[in-house]
């Protein structure tokens, strides 16, 4: 159990490091990303643990790395070119 703990937290880690060094300018603070990807990382192995008891360390590892990516992907923003402008401005 720590160790599907801890592989979690480096994987969400290392999957939030990742994603804020190549999207800098869609996501918001680096802080804010890190945290999110290590809190999304734990979640994930803490339900795929719970879903399907001791499954093996991979298995739990890549619930993680699921549930960290769907729980980073929330806090991307549009691209700038992307944006409309309204009719007023």
């Amino acid at each position: 159990m720590f160790l599907e703990a801890l592989g979690s937290a480096v994987l969400g880690f290392a999957l939030a490091w990742a994603a804020a060094y190549r999207l800098p300018h869609r996501l918001p603070a680096r802080a804010l990303v890190l945290s999110t990807g290590v809190a999304g990382a734990l979640f994930g192995a803490f339900v795929t643990h719970s879903a399907l008891g001791a499954a093996g360390l991979l298995v739990v590892l890549l619930g993680a790395l699921v549930v960290s990516a769907a729980s980073l992907s929330l806090l991307l923003r549009p691209a700038e070119r992307f944006r409309r402008r309204s009719a007023t401005a």
